[in-house]
């Protein structure tokens, strides 16, 4: 690491020219380009796949997005004149409008049915020429004003869809923004120096930037989801940050002890940078776990975070020392400038006395200090017992949003399930025998409770396949919709299939989601065992110790479950959410575990690295457990809890996104950072390291022999050293 940081450090010139290269370059190539993310939850070889892959050889692909249009009456019905001539006009000209494709009116002959039964609620269909993702929002926004220009005292009109859902998004970046704001006060308090400040910030920001257009580039070759963009902003800033801070936290210690700026970067890249790298590349192998549990969106979420970390990574080991030459000592405040190097080395070999306190009341306490911390964690982590799975729709949406109400307009005039309905999708190879057994099972399907009607669908190669669309009787979200799934699959579907060859499949969207978050659910144990062992195993090469990985995975097992326990007591009970504006209650996005696992494991990881590794080094000079662990939490306490607080920052802006699973994933992640910091690395672990004592850096000496040396600490002398022994005194002293 000296090496690269001295190489860096004399020709930062070019290192910035080429990032910026990377960043303008990839930036460029994916406005030229354009992206082509994928929204598929499909889970190879579950029945709503086989009915999804039938359902596009009987239907030829729709020509783009479909947005309901829903109004309603105060007085009278939808086929009064008044609101007849209103809405016909206002569909008229939304006809004209540019990428609308057709409009299907309640009015005319085919769209009859959408009209409710008390002629209250009628909707419309607007079928685009696009995909909502490709379409420009101006030109979206236009069918949403002319349909609420038609809005009078008495008639109600709203728009639901993904392109209405995604015009209607704040503008890209604006959640991003909140963060990175926030993150820039925390730093400028912790360093009180504006260009000490800048150096996370700049860094992030260019292995986002970068990152993120990547993406874009990359998802023209390989499948990558659509929420790939967002979610690998809200990780690349918050890691991107975190692996800057500490650098330069070590950085700026250097300065202080009057080494020169290059001396202090190469000091500062050879030790934090060295634990930087191994925390990224931690984070990078709990994230190649989720192609273990083989789903293609989870595959391309992982290669989509793992680009943006090693970016950040890479970042923090080449761009930062080229801005530490540039900014030179400019990195300290006025007052630390001025400040002797005596003066300066004294403050740092004396850590801040409510670092030594604390370090003091741990130690002094281990065993109530450990029992209060596990308490707390349990009791975060109960709300997790009840978890369930599922995916956020339109109907989590906060009520203010006109997605919401068009999704509760359709659920009051066509009742729960409309805003989901199933699909059966049957092939019938055979003669009248299976036609008579398909009629059977449609008018039995009619007749079982959680049914609310069933219709024939149009198919385009007749006879050879039907399709028949059931609407439930309870919304998609209800537990009941699972059950009538499973009653379908297991019992009415395989009773008309017997003695036939008749094939039907129970799909649509509510059945893929239904097996999306069956599948994760089932394999979601042996995930989390894949995960704690290789970070496990990870840090059992780092400090040749078997006790520190086992109190690692333990922890991390404990923030996860307090993390799951937040967002289920928010986004499932619904604890706060009104408060919040953040919309219904529901199950939680099932792919959410899958992503937030590796990540929060990556993340406790960090944490782990950079304070262990400092008790490690001082263990490794002196062979005292309770000397390593006073100045492991004493020197590590302050930039942990500010590296949490930006963390925190940067995910709890996620609020502000328009993405439901966003919002889930910035919570539950600001809450675990908050409760993995303040309460597990501040309380847990050191109380735990001091019951154990010298046996924390115990290894079978085979095990020794066959596990790879890894150096988290530099080299003997290029490194901190030793602290002196007088300091000794001033961490123990009470």
């Amino acid at each position: 690491m000296t090496a690269l940081a001295r190489w860096c450090f004399r020709h930062r010139i070019v290192v910035l020219l080429l990032w910026l290269g990377a960043l303008f370059g990839t930036a460029a190539g994916g406005s030229v380009g354009g992206n082509a993310f994928s929204n598929a939850f499909d889970v190879p070889g579950t029945e709503s796949t086989r009915a999804m892959e039938r359902m596009e050889k009987v239907f030829p692909e729709a020509a783009g997005d479909v947005t309901t249009v829903v109004w309603r009456t105060e007085n009278g019905t939808v086929r009064d004149p008044a609101a007849r001539d209103r809405m016909t006009d206002a569909l008229r000209d939304i006809a004209a409008l540019p990428h609308v494709g057709d409009v299907l009116s309640p009015f005319d002959t085919a769209g009859a049915a959408h009209v409710s039964e008390d002629g209250k609620i009628a909707y419309a269909e607007i079928i685009f020429t696009e995909q909502a993702y490709d379409l420009d929002k101006d030109d979206t926004k236009k069918v949403i004003d002319r349909a609420q220009e038609a809005r009078t005292d008495g008639l109600d009109v709203e728009l639901g869809g993904m392109a209405i859902e995604y015009a209607q998004q704040p503008a890209e970046g604006a959640a991003e923004l909140v963060g990175i704001v926030a993150a820039a006060v925390v730093l400028l308090l912790a360093f009180g120096s504006l260009f000490g400040m800048l150096l996370p910030i700049i860094t992030a920001v260019v292995a986002v930037g970068t990152g993120v257009s990547l993406l874009g580039v990359l998802s023209h070759a390989v499948t990558l989801p659509a929420s790939a963009p967002i979610v690998g902003s809200l990780v690349g800033l918050g890691v991107g940050i975190d692996y800057a801070l500490f650098v330069v936290t070590r950085h700026r210690k250097g300065l202080k002890t009057g080494l020169t700026p290059e001396a202090s970067a190469e000091r500062a890249l050879n030790t934090s940078g060295r634990a930087v790298v191994f925390a990224g590349g931690t984070v990078c192998v709990a994230f190649l776990a989720m192609f273990a549990l083989g789903m293609q969106f989870l595959n391309g979420l992982a290669l989509a975070l793992i680009v943006v970390v090693l970016l950040s990574v890479a970042c923090a080991a080449t761009l930062l020392p080229a801005l530490l030459a540039l900014f030179g000592t400019k990195v300290l405040s006025r007052r630390e400038r001025r400040a002797p190097a005596k003066e300066g080395r004294r403050a740092e070999e004396g850590a801040g006395p409510l670092a030594v306190r604390w370090a003091a009341f741990v130690e002094g306490r281990p065993g109530v200090v450990a029992m209060v911390a596990v308490v707390v964690m349990v009791v975060l982590a109960l709300p997790a017992l009840s978890l369930r799975l599922g995916a956020s729709d339109q109907g989590n949406h906060p009520e203010s949003q006109t997605t919401r109400q068009a999704y509760d307009l359709l659920a009051d005039g066509f009742g729960p399930g409309f805003n989901g309905p199933l699909q059966l999708v049957a092939d019938v190879p055979g003669g009248d025998a299976d036609v008579r057994a398909l009629e059977a099972l449609v008018e039995r399907v009619r007749t079982m409770d959680g049914v609310a009607d069933v219709a024939e669908l149009t198919t385009a190669d007749g006879a050879g396949s039907r399709v028949y669309q059931v609407v439930p009787t309870h919304a998609p979200q209800d537990e009941e919709t699972d059950d009538l799934i499973t009653e379908l699959r297991e019992s009415a579907v395989p009773r008309a299939e017997r003695g036939n060859t008749l094939e039907v499949y129970v799909g649509g969207n509510t059945a893929v989601q239904r097996d999306f978050a069956e599948a994760i659910t089932d394999r979601l144990p042996l995930f989390i065992a894949l995960i704690a062992v290789l970070g496990a195993l990870l840090l059992m090469v780092a400090f040749r110790s078997v006790v520190v990985p086992l109190i690692a995975a333990l922890m991390n097992l404990l923030a996860a479950g307090a993390a799951f326990g937040v967002i289920v007591a928010i986004f499932q009970w619904g604890w706060g959410l009104d408060v919040l504006g953040l919309g219904k209650e529901g199950p939680i996005t099932s792919y959410i575990p899958a992503f937030m696992l590796p990540l929060l494991f990556g993340l406790s990881m960090d944490y782990q690295v950079f304070l262990v590794s400092r008790m490690h080094e001082e263990w490794v000079h002196t062979r005292d457990n309770a000397r390593a662990v006073r100045l492991g939490l004493t020197d590590t306490s302050r930039v942990i809890n500010c590296a949490a607080l930006v963390m925190i920052c940067v995910f709890g802006s996620f609020v502000l996104s328009a993405d439901q699973a966003a919002v889930m994933t910035g919570v539950a992640l600001a809450g675990a950072v908050a409760v993995d910091a303040f309460i597990l690395r501040m309380l847990l672990v050191p109380a735990l390291m001091h019951i154990i004592g010298d046996a924390n850096w115990w290894l079978p000496g085979p095990l020794d022999r066959a596990l790879p040396r890894v150096a988290l600490e530099a080299p003997a002398g290029q490194g901190s050293g030793p602290v002196p022994r007088e300091r000794e005194g001033l961490v123990t002293e009470r």
